[in-house]
């Protein structure tokens, strides 16, 4: 963001970026349990100005992270009590996930394995070489844009991780780190309102969802 605030506590209409996202975990009668993984220098203001002041009473950790988001993940997992059944792992500046699309990839965990959140890409895209000499058109009907959370039968990332460790890999997503170790991952529809608040750009997109959401509303 280029500012002096971590974007995770930015706050979108007087409330922090971070604890917009906990809420809808918070609220799902799907999740037992929350572990956030931070910088070490923000646990405490992680706990008071976010837990403690927002009431999210499913968080049950707040550990430090690692220098890599996989890193994180990572220990977030060993974190996790050995009988957990089903992780979900999503990014904390995607404040705008659904409680019916938490419910939909727990369910459809459950049935599949393995499940990540995207939506169908709207444009044609090109894939090109080291010169931007396009390649090939990949048919668009099969393209889809990965978002989170990304849900997975524990067992299953816990040895995606420990693999990619061993090897040395670090993937894009968790998603990526399951199937290259032989398991299949379904992806299940989102909607569009899931963005991620990465730039400037994005708090614009963000205050217009909210817009969107109020307008419904009162209609």
């Amino acid at each position: 963001m280029g500012g002096d605030v971590l974007k995770q506590y930015l706050n979108i209409r007087e409330e922090p970026i971070l604890a917009r996202t906990l809420k809808s975990f918070q609220n799902s009668k799907y999740i037992d349990d929350i572990i956030i993984v931070t910088g070490k220098n923000q646990i405490t203001f992680c706990e008071k100005e976010i837990v403690e002041k927002f009431k999210i009473k499913k968080v049950s950790r707040i550990i430090e992270g690692g220098r890599e988001r996989q890193e994180s993940v990572f220990k977030g997992l060993k974190a996790l009590n050995n009988d957990t059944d089903i992780v979900l792992i999503h990014d904390g500046v995607r404040p705008f996930i659904k409680e019916e699309h938490i419910e939909k990839i727990i369910k459809e965990t459950l049935q599949f394995g393995n499940c990540v959140l995207g939506v169908k890409v709207k444009d044609t895209i090109k894939i090109c070489d080291e010169k931007n000499i396009i390649q090939s058109t990949p048919e668009r009907k099969y393209l889809w844009i990965a978002q989170t959370p990304q849900a997975f039968k524990y067992n299953i990332i816990m040895s995606a991780h420990k693999k990619a460790f061993e090897d040395g890999f670090i993937g894009t997503d968790d998603s990526m780190l399951v199937e290259r170790i032989g398991h299949k991952v379904k992806i299940t529809e989102s909607d569009y309102d899931n963005i991620k608040i990465t730039t400037p750009e994005d708090l614009f997109f963000a205050n217009a969802i909210i817009e969107k959401s109020l307008s419904n509303f009162t209609l």
